[in-house]
């Protein structure tokens, strides 16, 4: 049985991170498309739209972590505030900042952190770790294309 308010609280703050990035980015964009892009970057309208599914998906498996109490819970909860934060402050390092060096180190990190989200996420509920999987791709295609914009644009 779902718990909705539960369930609406999650949502609202995974898609309230992204929202809020998004529209702190929003005018970085346009720069980001002149900017030299590695092979395989895919067009700006992909971007809010993965995004957009990520942050579902990420609010899903945290409500299911949330709603069975249990030792270790809000350890778990924690990280996965902590790897929320850490994206956050990407965006604004990568796009408004254009330090994207440093943005890269930062993903590295994050990337780290997602995995251990998603590892502790598996041993609670599999689901909520599996939700997690997509969310570590896409962050492992981001650090290409990091990558690849800071090495074409020195």
């Amino acid at each position: 049985m779902v718990k909705i308010k539960p369930l609406a609280v999650s949502l609202a703050v995974s898609l309230g991170v992204g929202g809020l990035s998004a529209l702190l980015t929003k005018d970085s964009m346009a720069q980001y498309a002149l900017l030299a892009q590695p092979p395989l970057a895919p067009p700006g309208w992909v971007f809010p739209v993965v995004w957009t599914i990520l942050f579902v998906m990420m609010g899903v498996a945290a409500y299911l972590v949330w709603i069975e109490n249990g030792r270790g819970r809000d350890r778990m909860l924690t990280l996965y505030a902590l790897q929320l934060v850490l994206n956050f402050f990407w965006t604004l390092i990568f796009f408004n900042g254009e330090k994207y060096a440093l943005a890269l180190v930062w993903l590295i990190v994050l990337w780290g952190l997602i995995l251990a989200t998603l590892l502790s996420f598996r041993k609670w509920n599999k689901t909520a770790g599996n939700l997690l999987i997509p969310y570590l791709a896409w962050v492992t295609f981001a650090g290409y294309l990091n990558a690849g914009v800071w090495y074409l644009n020195r």
